[in-house]
C-alpha cells in the first residue's frame, strides 16, 4: 500500500521536478527557487529555499554521495550548491545561453550532464567544475537524461522524440526514434537485467511521452557489437501525456506522472499496475524514489510535493496476460482474477467477485447486464468502469484453445505480424522488426546469419490476408 504521509506544499508555482539523497529531498519550481528537507521530519533545512536562479528552474538532482546538489534553469545556467550549508560552487553557463531543462550527475560523481533547449549536451568536469566536452542533439530541445549503473553512457531524450546513447567522452554511440511526439523524461534501473553470454551486460531503461505511453528497453552492451537499444514493451494506463518515470533503487517497480493528474505505480517485470495515485489536482510533473528507504515523492503544477511511505513487500499481482497476449485469461484462477482487480485499481470488488466465483472465463463473459443484476453493482459509474478494464483484456488476449500458426508468427519478435514483408532470404518478418534490425548496421539475414544480397524489403500482401481471415476466426 502507497500511504500518503506528507503534503509540502512551500513553493508559489509549479513544481517541476524533485529529487532524493540519502538524507534529503530537493524541490525545484518555476518560482525560481530549490528547496531543500530533511528526511527526518520533512523540515526545510536551514539554508533553504536556494535562491539565485533568475528564471524558472526545471530540474535538480544530487550527487550520489548527496554533498553536492546541481540545478538548472530557463537563465541558461546549471547551479552546483554545497549541501552542507546552502553555498553555490559553480555557476556553469551553458554554451549560447540557451535555457537548461535537465541535469544529471554520474554514479562516481565524476561528471554532470546539462542539457539546453537548443539541443545542445555539455558534460562538466565535476573535480573541476569546468567544461569537459560539448555536442548537441540532431533535432529538438534536450529534455531528459539518465545514466547507465556503471557511469560508461549516458541516454538523452528530446522533444523531437528521439533517444540517444553517448559514451563518457561525448561520442554518439546510437540513436532511436522512441515517442512520435516527444520524450519527457527517462530513466534507467540501477540493477542490471541480466549479464548475459559473450560478455554482453543489459540495463533496463524507461521512457515516456507526449504520446501517452512509457516504453521499456533494453540496453545490451558488447565489445565487439557496441551498444544497442532493444524494445521491450510499451505501458498503458495514463490517458494523457505522461510527463515523469523513475524506476525504484531495487528496480522492482516504477513510477509515473501524467497530464492526467494521476501517478501510476508498475511492477517491473510484469508490467501490472500496483496502484494508482489520483491526489494531485493539476498535472504530475516528477516522480522520485528515495534511494535507500520506501518513501516517493510526486510534485504537480498544484505546487505540492506529496511524500508517500510504499510498502515494498506487498506481493506483485500474479496475472500476465496484459504483456503477452498469447496468455490464456480462461485458464484464471478465482485469486488470478483477485490479483487482475488489485492491478487494476479495483480492489474494493475482491470480496464481491470471490463471492460470485468470478474465474477467467466468468470474468470474460460478464456484461454491463450480469455487472448490474448479478453481481449487483448499483453505481453506473463503476460498472462502466470495470467493464472497460475487461473489454481492454478482451482485446488483449487469444482463448486458451488457440495456438497462433507459427508462419504468423514474426520470427524477430515471435509476435503476430501486422505488417509482414518479405526480405531477400525468402523470410517473412514484421516491417517494423525487420527494419529495427536492418538499421542497427546489421546486413545478415536474422534465420539464416548470411548476408543479405539486397535490403529492400516487399510487401507480403497474401500472409497479411491471410492473418486477417484467421483473426476473424477466432472472433466468431
Amino acid at each position: 500500500m502507497a500511504t500518503l504521509v506528507h503534503t509540502l506544499a512551500d513553493h508559489s508555482d509549479d513544481v517541476n521536478y524533485c529529487a532524493f539523497s540519502s538524507s534529503c529531498l530537493a524541490t525545484c519550481s518555476l518560482d525560481k527557487t530549490v528547496r531543500v528537507y530533511s528526511l527526518d521530519n520533512f523540515t526545510e533545512l536551514p539554508y533553504s529555499p536556494l535562491r539565485g536562479h533568475t528564471y524558472a528552474v526545471h530540474c535538480c538532482c544530487f550527487s550520489p554521495s548527496g554533498l553536492l546538489l546541481a540545478s538548472c534553469s530557463t537563465d541558461g545556467t546549471t547551479r552546483v550548491w554545497h549541501t552542507g550549508d546552502g553555498r553555490v560552487l559553480a555557476v556553469l553557463e551553458q554554451p549560447g545561453g540557451s535555457p537548461v531543462r535537465v541535469c544529471r550527475f554520474s554514479p562516481q560523481s565524476t561528471c554532470l550532464v546539462s542539457g539546453a533547449a537548443d539541443g545542445s549536451v555539455v558534460l562538466w568536469n565535476v573535480p573541476s567544475l569546468g567544461l569537459y566536452r560539448s555536442g548537441n542533439v540532431k533535432d529538438g530541445s534536450l529534455v531528459a537524461c539518465a545514466f547507465s549503473p556503471d557511469g560508461n553512457f549516458f541516454v538523452t531524450g528530446s522533444s523531437c522524440g528521439d533517444l540517444t546513447i553517448w559514451d563518457d567522452k561525448m561520442r554518439c554511440l546510437y540513436n532511436e526514434k522512441a515517442h512520435d511526439l516527444g520524450v519527457t523524461c527517462c530513466d534507467i534501473s540501477s540493477q542490471p537485467v541480466s549479464d548475459g553470454e559473450h560478455g554482453f551486460r543489459y540495463f533496463l531503461m524507461a521512457s515516456c511521452g507526449q504520446d501517452n505511453q512509457i516504453k521499456l528497453w533494453l540496453i545490451s552492451f558488447a565489445d565487439f557489437l557496441g551498444i544497442e537499444l532493444k524494445y521491450k514493451c510499451t505501458l498503458y494506463g495514463h490517458s494523457a501525456p505522461v510527463l515523469a518515470c523513475a524506476f525504484s533503487h531495487d528496480g522492482q517497480m516504477l513510477v509515473s506522472g501524467s497530464v492526467d493528474k494521476c501517478v501510476i505505480i508498475y511492477e517491473t517485470t510484469t508490467g501490472s499496475t500496483l496502484h494508482t495515485l489520483s491526489q494531485h489536482t493539476r498535472y504530475v510533473t516528477t516522480c522520485a524514489f528515495a534511494p535507500h528507504s520506501s518513501l516517493l515523492a510526486t510534485g504537480s503544477m498544484d505546487k505540492t510535493v506529496n511524500v508517500w511511505q510504499f510498502d515494498v513487500k506487498e506481493p506483485c499481482a500474479a496475472y500476465t496476460a496484459e504483456n503477452d497476449p498469447r496468455v490464456a485469461v480462461e485458464t484464471w484462477s478465482e485469486d488470478d482474477v483477485s490479483a487482475w482487480l488489485c492491478a487494476q485499481g479495483l480492489a474494493d470488488f475482491v470480496g464481491l467477485f470471490k463471492r460470485n466465483n468470478i474465474d477467467g472465463k466468468e470474468l470474460l463473459h460478464l456484461t454491463k447486464e450480469s455487472l448490474a443484476n448479478e453481481l449487483k453493482i448499483e453505481s453506473l459509474g463503476l460498472r462502466s468502469k470495470v467493464l472497460q478494464k475487461i473489454e481492454e483484456l478482451r482485446m488483449k488476449v487469444i482463448p486458451v484453445s488457440v495456438t497462433v500458426p507459427d508462419e504468423f508468427l514474426c520470427p524477430i519478435t515471435r509476435e503476430l505480424m501486422k505488417d509482414p514483408v518479405i526480405a531477400a532470404d525468402g523470410y517473412s518478418y514484421e516491417k517494423d522488426a525487420i527494419e529495427k534490425w536492418i538499421n542497427n548496421k546489421r546486413r545478415s539475414s536474422p534465420m539464416t546469419n548470411l548476408p543479405l544480397p539486397t535490403l529492400v524489403l516487399t510487401p507480403n500482401r497474401t500472409l497479411k490476408m491471410a492473418i486477417s481471415r484467421w483473426l476473424e476466426t477466432q472472433q466468431e
